[in-house]
């Protein structure tokens, strides 16, 4: 019969080995910060940009409440802006320009962007939209980021495509806030 403390320092490295191979797991999945100076592929690079600046727009998009997505300002210099749902549908077809496969013929999505109504539908169509964009990032390489394509290089057209939804991002805080809502991402800062 084995003795207690034999048993207890057995059932401690068990304990211990699990815990380390844990630690050793959750350090792995982890990806590391590359070293200073280290080439970095432009694909993460952009990746990294896009995955930022994509959760700041979805989690704005879906912070304003299906009663107010046709908000559209009214005191000032507001005559014709997009309401809200215009917005975030504008950037979804814009994204299907921007981020569409250079080798492909474009689509034209318009006709049926302008058909969603719903909350739901608009920002499943902004997360397509997005899926679409990470693909085209994802495609991006150190031997076609500066070819030439029909509009622009690959990396020109990703850099415009990302400043182009966080200019509409902007606007999209604006609405929120006028509405009483504090952005998801201005949330955890308190400002």
């Amino acid at each position: 019969m084995f003795k207690l403390p034999y048993v207890a320092a057995c059932m401690l490295g068990c304990c211990l080995l699990s815990q380390s191979s844990t630690l050793a797991l959750a350090q792995a999945a982890a990806p590391a910060k590359p070293a200073v100076g280290s080439v970095v592929p432009p694909a993460q690079a952009y990746g990294k940009v896009l995955t930022i600046m994509e959760q700041q727009f979805v989690s704005a998009a879906e912070a304003m409440p299906e009663d107010k997505y046709n908000f559209a300002p009214t005191q000032g210099e507001f005559k014709g802006v997009r309401t809200f749902a215009d917005q975030v549908k504008h950037v979804a077809e814009a994204n299907g320009y921007f981020f569409h496969d250079p080798n492909k013929p474009m689509v034209d999505t318009r006709p049926d962007i302008e058909k969603l109504k719903t909350k739901a539908e608009i920002v499943k169509a902004l997360k397509d939209s997005f899926v679409q964009a990470h693909a085209y990032v994802d495609s991006i390489t150190p031997e076609n980021a500066f070819v030439m394509t029909a509009h622009g290089t690959r990396a020109e057209i990703a850099a415009f495509g990302i400043a182009h939804f966080m200019d509409h991002y902007g606007q999209l805080v604006e609405y929120l806030r006028m509405n009483g809502i504090v952005p998801p991402a201005s949330r955890a800062s308190g400002m």
